[in-house]
């Protein structure tokens, strides 16, 4: 699970850029220790969402927990912005504001390099993640659709390494140059890209908070399902949200093509056969409409069925599908 590894990650890389951080006094490396304590604690929150989305439904959530994960990532982006993006632009102004000397040390280097191998390996199994839950989808849909969990690592992850790039280079330079305010501004940098990517997580998670419709390419392959059926005469409305990653609800107002059912209900029958049979008895043509009355309610609650399930086997994400008759 890469949510898990990210968090396993960046424990350890929290401490030693902690570590680094007291070796140096760089506040560009403080930036980065504080950029893996929010990555650890925001991660240790989608874990509580994710686990808590697996609840089953129950008579108070019929359509189950799913949403929570959404919720709990919703949380953790504020986290990102707040504790992570807000202490660290605050660290750097203050910095910049009042001059604090860098001692340099191999030691900083080397922690870099290890945060950077680790960033890189959790990051790169966040995107074979992301990808395995969406086959074949594109760059640009994999960022609008996927797991916002999985996606949550996948920008820290890549914003980490930017960071740790960003980190290196104003300690480098201040090391040449002499000048403080290098380091100042690695910081705020970092702080600046890390409220950027938060911004972006809440919005995301504020959508699928909100009920997201599902992808356009689905809801069209659906449609189409749906008017390909004879008995279909047309789709009047559809609407549709999302209750967890994968996992759909859609609802949808139909017209149904009298014709067809009528040729359903005396495929086995002919009709014209049934009324010379009772055309002049009275009793048994009473009896024929009471049962044409009860066999269409049947007929269309039937019909209705096997559509639900088609649907479902051919689109495994859609769990309820709610059909009503126009």
């Amino acid at each position: 699970m890469p949510v898990l590894a990210a968090l396993l990650g960046n424990f350890f890389i929290t401490i030693i850029k902690f570590f680094a951080f007291f070796v140096s006094g760089s506040v560009a490396l403080f930036s980065e220790a504080i950029h893996s304590v929010a990555d650890t604690s925001n991660q240790l929150l989608l874990m509580i969402g994710i686990r808590r989305s697996t609840k089953k439904p129950d008579p108070e959530f019929i359509y189950g927990y799913g949403r929570e994960r959404f919720f709990w990532a919703l949380i953790s982006a504020c986290g990102i912005f707040f504790l992570g993006a807000g202490v660290i632009i605050y660290r750097g102004a203050n910095s910049l504001i009042n001059h604090r000397p860098i001692f340099h040390h191999p030691i900083v280097y080397w922690v870099l390099a290890i945060s950077f191998v680790i960033e890189t390996i959790t990051f790169l199994l966040a995107i074979r993640e992301l990808r395995k839950n969406h086959p074949g989808q594109k760059v640009r849909s994999l960022i609008k659709n996927g797991d916002p969990s999985t996606l949550a690592v996948v920008y820290e992850d890549g914003l980490a390494l930017v960071g740790i790039a960003i980190a290196s280079l104003s300690i480098i330079i201040t090391h040449f140059s002499g000048y403080y305010y290098w380091d100042s501004i690695g910081s705020i940098i970092i702080g600046l890209l890390l409220a950027v990517i938060a911004v972006i997580l809440i919005a995301k998670n504020r959508e699928f908070l909100l009920g997201k419709s599902i992808p356009v390419d689905l809801q069209d392959k659906i449609i189409r399902t749906l008017e390909a059926d004879p008995a279909i005469e047309r789709v009047l409305e559809f609407k549709s949200s999302t209750l967890d990653v994968g996992i759909y609800r859609i609802k949808c107002d139909i017209e149904f093509n009298g014709n067809a059912l009528l040729r359903e209900v005396y495929q086995q029958s002919s009709l014209q056969e049934t009324f010379l049979e009772i055309k002049d008895d009275y009793e048994e043509f009473k009896k024929f409409c009471v049962d044409y009355a009860d066999r269409v309610p049947r007929l269309v609650g039937k019909k209705i069925d096997e559509i639900e399930h088609r649907i479902k086997t051919e689109n495994q994400g859609i769990k309820y599908i709610d059909i009503e008759i126009n």
